[in-house]
Formats: C-alpha cells, sequence, structure tokens
C-alpha cells in the first residue's frame, strides 16, 4: 500500500486542499481543521453534518495554514483572508446565521448531528432533532477533528462505493493493491501503520454522516455515498455505517504522496 493522497480542511465544514506533503503529530496535520465557525445563538460549532443549516459551507473553500493565512474562497469566487476584519460579519451574511470565526477549541465544543439516515429518508431541509456531540475527545490541542487526529480512507472502499474520497474528508488516502477487499480498514482497529517517517495508530472506524452525500462545490448529490454503507458495513454494537478510520499519531513526523504504508 501507498499513500495515494494527502488532503487538509484548514476551516471545518468547508472544502479543504490536497498537498504533496504534510506534517503530523498529536494534534493532527499541520493546518487541518484549526478554525471553524461558531453558531452565536447556539454557540455550537458549524458543521454540514447539520445540512438544514449548514451544507452551503460546503460551497466555501478553505487553503493554507501551514505558516500561512488561510484564504477562504466564497461561493461567488471572490476570496478573503480568515483574518479580515470583516470576515464574521461577511460569513454571517453568506451563510444565513450569526457566526464566529474562531481559532481556539471552546472548552466542551460541540456540534449538531442528525440521524444521517433519516436526512436520506426526509431530505436536507427537514427539521430533524440532532445529537448534540461533543468534538475532538481524542485529539489535544485545539483543533476541531470530530474525533480523533487523522483520518484514512482507502481507494479499495471508494472506488467500490463508487464516489470521490474527498466526500469523506480524509486526510489520507490510501492506495491498496488490486482486489484489495473493500472496508478492510475495519479489521486494522489496534494495529499500528507506518507511513513514511511516522507511526500511527488506528483507534476505530468512521461512522458516516449525512455529509458525504450532499453537494460539494460543483459535485453533485451523492446519496450512495452513505446508502452503500448503510447497506454493506455496519459496525459495533450500535451497527453504524462505517467507512474509512481514525487514527493518532505515535511518532510525528512529514508525509509524502506515494509514501508506503505499513500495517504492523
Amino acid at each position: 500500500m501507498r499513500v495515494d493522497s494527502l488532503r487538509r480542511y484548514p476551516v471545518k465544514s468547508m472544502l479543504g486542499e490536497v498537498l504533496t506533503s504534510m506534517f503530523v503529530d498529536e494534534r493532527g496535520a499541520a493546518g487541518d481543521r484549526r478554525l471553524a465557525l461558531v453558531d452565536a445563538e447556539t454557540n455550537r460549532v458549524a458543521s454540514a453534518k447539520q445540512p438544514r443549516l449548514w451544507r452551503r459551507l460546503l460551497q466555501f473553500t478553505a487553503s493554507g495554514g501551514d505558516g500561512d493565512g488561510v484564504c477562504i474562497r466564497l461561493p461567488d469566487g471572490a476570496s478573503v483572508a480568515a483574518d479580515d476584519p470583516g470576515i464574521d460579519d461577511l460569513l454571517s451574511e453568506l451563510v444565513g446565521r450569526p457566526v464566529t470565526l474562531v481559532s481556539k477549541r471552546p472548552q466542551g465544543a460541540s456540534l449538531e448531528r442528525p440521524d444521517p439516515e433519516k436526512v436520506l429518508e426526509l431530505g436536507e431541509d427537514a427539521d430533524i432533532a440532532g445529537q448534540i456531540l461533543e468534538i475532538a475527545q481524542a485529539t489535544p490541542g485545539d483543533s476541531f477533528t470530530d474525533l480523533a487526529p487523522l483520518h484514512a480512507i482507502t481507494t479499495a472502499t471508494v472506488q467500490h462505493i463508487g464516489t470521490e474520497a474527498l466526500r469523506y474528508r480524509p486526510n489520507l488516502v490510501i492506495a491498496t493493491p488490486p482486489d484489495y477487499p473493500p472496508y478492510a480498514e475495519n479489521e486494522w482497529v489496534d494495529r499500528d501503520v507506518s507511513v513514511g517517517e511516522t507511526r500511527l495508530r488506528v483507534l476505530k472506524p468512521t461512522s458516516r454522516c449525512a455529509l458525504p452525500t450532499l453537494e460539494h462545490g460543483s459535485l453533485p448529490r451523492a446519496p450512495h455515498a452513505l446508502r452503500t454503507p448503510v447497506a454493506e458495513n455496519r459496525v459495533g454494537p450500535a451497527k453504524l455505517p462505517c467507512a474509512g478510520v481514525y487514527l493518532k499519531v505515535l511518532v510525528e513526523g512529514t508525509i509524502h504522496t506515494g509514501d508506503p504504508v505499513v500495517l504492523h
């Protein structure tokens, strides 16, 4: 196996960027999910897991953040620096809710996650009561990861599902040999993985929300991005639909596209 592509998402729930190399440490990938919008009315982190409120974030693209400032490309193609003095007012107007762009994760930061299968059934605008989930519980520091510092998925899994890897927002897309089984990541849990000069520990399969099904920039809706794991890969006591895995970093370092990936 080898690294097929490396990705980071400087602002949570916005589109991100593909990198050729990426430094990782216990906090995750440098510059990844270091910024997020916080809803002024609920004090929750804005996440397209709740598509009724936040799916429009997937029409924004964020780049930079590893020693450089973060730049946000707006849906109309214009760009603005994340530290622009008027950024909160601008983003509030564009997303239709009062928001603040923050770089420090508040204590107990949480987001709303409606049942993804009900979203599929009732539609993205349905008013579905969501679970309130504390984020980044396995990630040291201030970043706004959902749970763990890194997320990986294999080409075998995304090719089998028949959709784009970016819909699952991985940091590492891992190219697998021909005939490698989809969802094999499930079997990696509690094993170490050497990737280039780093060593990672696989924590758990990644349960999927409605986000992969949504429009991503110019990409159309893709209900099968969730429906296929729902039908084929329910994992754990709760039988949640999963694709990919969460990881933590045991040995920090720089990962490059093409680096070998070795399971231990």
